[in-house]
This record gives structure tokens, sequence and C-alpha cells, in this order.
């Protein structure tokens, strides 16, 4: 099967690629609205994202989430994996997930982010809307949510 391109650098591959999903046999292809909400993730937020991180490849850890693998992970209920509008990185050529989220902080509005998250100490989370951005930045770790990145 041909590679599906849903951006110059981002695959449908591997934002829909889940060990979860194939460990426990969940199906995880978007319906049409999530498919073009990915290629609105990738070319109006990711590429840009890339860029700023200096077009640094982009390690996905985690894209599109259908519900029922959402629920096996459990995710936010309310997440925007499920309809295609989030994603988990890292980029190890840029620096941390600190560093990457300071270095995103500054761009919030122009990458239509609604949420950017420092997880963990381990990864990044940016989500994008279907209305109104908020531009909210949060960290989240063992001691629970706080707001802003620290």
């Amino acid at each position: 099967m041909p590679t599906v391109m849903l951006s110059p650098h981002f695959t449908l591959d591997e934002m829909t690629a889940s060990q979860t999903a194939a460990r426990e046999g969940i199906p995880n292809q978007p319906d049409q609205v999530a498919m073009g909400n990915l290629v609105r993730l990738t070319n109006e937020c990711m590429e840009k994202i890339r860029t700023i991180l200096g077009a640094k490849p982009i390690i996905i850890s985690s894209g599109y989430r259908g519900p029922e693998l959402n629920k096996a992970i459990g995710g936010s209920t309310t997440s925007a994996h499920m309809v295609g509008l989030a994603a988990d990185f890292t980029c190890p050529g840029y620096g941390t997930p600190l560093d990457i989220c300071h270095a995103l902080m500054p761009h919030l509005n122009e990458l239509h982010i609604d949420q950017l998250i420092y997880e963990y100490d381990s990864w990044v989370h940016v989500g994008m809307s279907q209305g109104t951005p908020r531009h909210q930045t949060l960290t989240i770790n063992n001691n629970g949510t706080q707001s802003g990145i620290a």
C-alpha cells in the first residue's frame, strides 16, 4: 500500500500508529472528518512547528486516536486526539520537551494552538480547536496539572 502523505513531512501511518491498538487489535482508522482534521493539523501546525524547531525530524508518539483506542489508554473523553486535532511528539534533534515548549510559546497564535502541554517531562502535546483557540499552556506530571509551562 502506498504511503499516504498528509503534508510534506507527516504521513497518515505515523499519525495513526499505536502500539496499544496493535496489541489489543483495536482499529484506528480516521473517518472523513478526522482525516480532514489530520491534514489541517499537519499542514497548519506540525509543519510550522518543524520549521520553528530548525527543520529537525519530529517523532510522533500519538496522533489520531479513535474513541475505542482513546478509552483503552485512559485518554480524556474530550480529547482532541479523537477528532484528529492533536499530536504528542518529541524532537530530540532540537532539545528536550521543555525546550520545545519554550520555543513554541511565542507562536501559539500563528500555530492556532488550543493547548500546549508539557507532559511528564517526556513529550509535548499540541492540540488545535474546531473553534477559537484558547492558547492554553499546561504542565502535567505526577504532581497533577498546573497552568503554564514549568
